[in-house]
């Protein structure tokens, strides 16, 4: 390949391919704005008690949380069904399904200990001081 040829071309298919997978400054900016607002939300709601019921709370805030590991995916770690044939997708639904099976475990988990505690080991809250 002459000079000539290669000054033509400046990009060659594996440049054009590294390029493709860094994103824009415009996508970190989205991406920023929208894990705030997806972090601020919740903490209105809790801090806020906008929502009639702890459990409703509860639901949104990890609702919320799959929302923005979604984001985090897609702007920052740049997860797309076009790239790498097809395996970053592979990817994000094995993310997604981690996280619903965290998300599920700890609530299973949190469910049990509170319905199962023996009263002597609830503290009185009366006799503190």
């Amino acid at each position: 390949m002459s000079a000539a040829s290669h000054d033509a071309h400046p990009h060659d298919e594996h440049g054009d391919a590294h390029e493709a997978a860094h994103g824009t400054l415009k996508d970190y900016v989205i991406g920023f704005v929208l894990a705030v607002i997806l972090t601020a939300i919740p903490f209105w709601l809790v801090m806020g008690d906008v929502l009639p019921s702890a459990q409703m709370t509860a639901v949104a805030v990890m609702g919320l949380a799959v929302i923005q590991v979604v984001v985090h995916m897609i702007y920052f770690l740049h997860m797309n069904t076009r790239s790498e044939g097809g395996w970053t997708m592979l990817a994000l639904i094995f993310t997604l399904i981690l996280v619903v099976i965290t998300l599920a475990g700890s609530l299973w988990v949190m469910h049990n200990l509170n319905t199962h505690m023996m009263p002597e080991m609830m503290p009185d809250m009366r006799q503190a001081p």
